[in-house]
């Protein structure tokens, strides 16, 4: 189902400034790696933690954002996988990874920022772009067809997925979110 609800059930939406585990100078607070951070967990949870790559003005983007989301999987504890299930969803995110990072070349001018968010049910990808169009999958969906797929791809294999657009800036975040491996 595609929506363009900015944020999942339950979410209340992005933490105020300086609550995302990083400074407000964007370097990561003591115990937070570059390009990581953790929020604070509700109830004994696993914390919130977060992974950014800078993808603005580089080349080879889409495997740049794969091998980046393969290692956060390995930091996270999705990947080796101990079963085929488990293995199906690590390739899952990876898949979608590449797909919204590929609409973003294809389709609005180049992503710049690739953002992995991952709790213990649910790993949130975000790429944002400078783009002005609405993704959405084709329909009619037609199989046999090369090309046009990103979007229905990503709309069978996450939980959910939108764009989130900020007032008065250009561009927009699309962002999925995926079930945890059991």
């Amino acid at each position: 189902m595609s929506t363009t609800r900015p944020y999942s059930p339950g979410d209340r939406g992005p933490e105020p400034s300086g609550a995302s585990g990083a400074s407000e100078g964007g370097a990561p607070e003591a115990g937070a790696s570059a390009g990581e951070a953790a929020v604070p967990s509700e109830g004994g949870r696993r914390p919130r933690e977060e992974r950014r790559l800078r993808l603005d003005g580089e080349s080879g983007v889409v495997p740049l954002a794969r091998d980046f989301a393969r290692q956060a999987l390995y930091a996270w504890g999705w990947l080796p996988a101990a079963s085929a299930d488990q293995r199906a969803a690590a390739e899952d995110v990876l898949l979608v990874v590449s797909e919204l990072v590929t609409n973003a070349c294809l389709h609005a001018e180049g992503p710049d920022e690739l953002v992995l968010a991952c709790d213990n049910k649910v790993i949130r990808v975000e790429v944002a772009d400078r783009g002005t169009g609405q993704p959405a999958p084709r329909t009619p969906h037609r199989a046999g067809r090369p090309g046009g797929h990103g979007m229905f791809i990503v709309q069978r294999l996450c939980l959910d997925w939108g764009v989130v657009r900020t007032p008065g800036a250009s561009g927009k975040t699309v962002w999925a979110e995926l079930g945890a491996p059991a």
